[in-house]
């Protein structure tokens, strides 16, 4: 007896589109471009951190050692110096933390930004403070202290040479984050594997327990017989 055989047409299911449009596929193509190992913004903000710290205390700390700027007194306060030394190294401390333990390219980016901006306050600051408290053309934050030499290294280590460093590692960092390595693909990739539930591996079908069909009716003569009750 001939008998015939059918092929079960397969289809493959769509890709399934999230809210914003994108398929699943799209959507953890960028995942792992947006990831970024850990020690991809390590150098450049350790740099920045120690700048930031270096610019917020100098002026505080600077005239134990005779390195002073606008006051030959130590922890002197003014809101100049907050403007134009302690706001611009906070942004260095913060960028650089950012970026030491930053894991994606958004917070990353976002990090060596707002170390950019320090870098450039610190450059531009004594000059721009000159619009809000600038007395017959004399500069807010004071003059340098010492020798013609002193007062050329304390310029550059209070703002210029500190700003314009802090610059160069802040575009570095950028630079880095937003290059997309090999290195960076595979990190994304192992850290998928590793957060993937060993549910998703194929389980082998379980034999099934092979039951009686229960017997089938055929019509009256199949009944059980009637007993009469005395």
């Amino acid at each position: 007896m001939a008998t015939r055989t059918y092929d079960r047409p397969t289809t493959t299911a769509p890709a399934r589109r999230t809210a914003t449009g994108h398929t699943d596929t799209e959507t953890v193509g960028r995942r792992r471009t947006m990831a970024i190992p850990r020690t991809r913004g390590l150098l450049s903000g350790l740099v920045l951190v120690v700048l930031g710290i270096w610019g917020a205390l100098i002026p505080f700390v600077g005239p134990y050692f005779g390195y002073e700027f606008g006051s030959d007194a130590a922890w002197a306060w003014s809101w100049n110096r907050f403007w134009l030394d302690i706001l611009p190294g906070a942004a260095l401390f913060l960028g650089g933390l950012m970026l030491i333990g930053s894991r994606n390219r958004i917070s990353g980016i976002l990090g060596g930004w707002i170390a950019l901006c320090g870098g450039a306050w610190f450059v531009t600051g004594p000059t721009v403070a000159i619009l809000w408290d600038g007395a017959l053309g004399a500069n807010p934050i004071g003059v340098p202290l010492g020798s013609n030499g002193v007062q050329v290294l304390e310029l550059l280590g209070y703002f210029y040479a500190l700003g314009a460093i802090a610059i160069a590692m802040s575009a570095m960092a950028l630079g880095r984050m937003s290059v997309v390595g090999v290195r960076d693909i595979e990190a994304a990739e192992a850290r998928t594997v590793v957060a993937e539930p060993a549910a998703t591996e194929p389980v082998a079908d379980e034999p099934v327990a092979a039951t009686e069909p229960a017997p089938r009716r055929t019509g009256r003569f199949s009944r059980a017989p009637l007993r009469r009750t005395p």
